[in-house]
């Protein structure tokens, strides 16, 4: 039911899948159903995301939290392409859906999963991230994508440009809201607009997402998030609750990053930044 949605609006991800299945000897048909059900039939809600931005910085952050038994598996890609899309730097939990990234034109972007109180045909989160990524330019230009798209799946993205523009884009299958231009945004898993907050299921483990939310909320209130350092203290578990998991639970912060859209840089920890340092990646050239 999903894929003539993908045929009509990212035509070339199918051409990946396809690729991928012929390389793997594996049933396209298998792997497009657990590619396109993502987010949606097994849902895992968790990860932060916030936006700051001050005549000094503007800055996306964002927090994965995952299973620790699937850490080795979980990459950072650059795509590079012949065709007219976007190359891009990511990272993801999946293969071929991104769950945060940015662009050669600055377009910087991140993820979080919220319970799908409703489902349809169309394209899921990590999928609609990835297509964002590789044909817009601009926070205006994903506003008008994502209100064309069919969707399958439920989600926040935060997402920030190099012109300084911002949005918190809440939507599902039935109804999308939009916060812009705000000096932060953020968001983790539950929707906070008028909109769409009766969507929210509050008897789901969402790994605390509301107290993340409200640690998030406490310290931007404070202004005490101003500065890359700001940031990285409060991804970091610095200002209350936002990574602090037990993994002998299985569960863990298994990547974060900042995209820092003034100066053009990416900076990583590959594991939990409570414990391991911001690095920053000189591979990918922004425009």
């Amino acid at each position: 039911q999903c894929l003539p949605f993908y045929q009509e609006f990212f035509p070339e991800i199918i051409e990946e899948i396809q690729g991928i299945a012929d390389g793997q000897h594996c049933s396209f048909e298998s792997l497009c159903s657990v590619l396109f059900s993502m987010y949606c039939i097994i849902p895992e809600v968790h990860c932060s995301c916030l936006v700051i931005r001050n005549k000094n910085e503007l800055l996306l952050g964002r927090n994965s939290d995952f299973l620790t038994e699937l850490e080795k598996l979980y990459t950072n890609c650059i795509y590079q392409f012949s065709n007219d899309s976007y190359s891009f730097n990511a990272n993801t939990t999946a293969c071929v859906e991104m769950e945060d990234g940015i662009n050669e034109y600055g377009l910087a972007i991140g993820l979080t999963s919220v319970y799908p109180a409703v489902k349809k045909p169309g394209l899921n989160a990590g999928m609609m991230l990835r297509l964002f990524l590789e044909k817009c330019k601009t926070v205006n230009e994903v506003i008008e994508l994502v209100n064309r798209l069919p969707i399958a799946s439920s989600q926040t993205y935060t997402v920030a440009d190099s012109s300084g523009n911002n949005a918190m884009i809440e939507c599902n299958a039935e109804n999308i809201a939009i916060v812009s231009n705000r000096d932060a945004i953020w968001a983790t898993n539950l929707f906070h607009t008028e909109k769409l907050q009766r969507y929210n299921n509050q008897d789901i483990d969402d790994w605390n997402g509301k107290l993340r939310y409200q640690t998030i909320t406490k310290a931007v209130s404070n202004e005490q998030i101003n500065s890359f350092d700001d940031a990285v203290a409060l991804l970091s578990g610095k200002h209350g609750f936002l990574c602090q998991y037990d993994r002998k639970s299985g569960r863990d912060t298994v990547w974060s990053v900042i995209y820092d859209l003034k100066r053009k840089k990416v900076y990583r920890v590959e594991g939990n930044p409570s414990r391991k340092r911001f690095m920053e990646d000189k591979r990918f050239k922004l425009k």
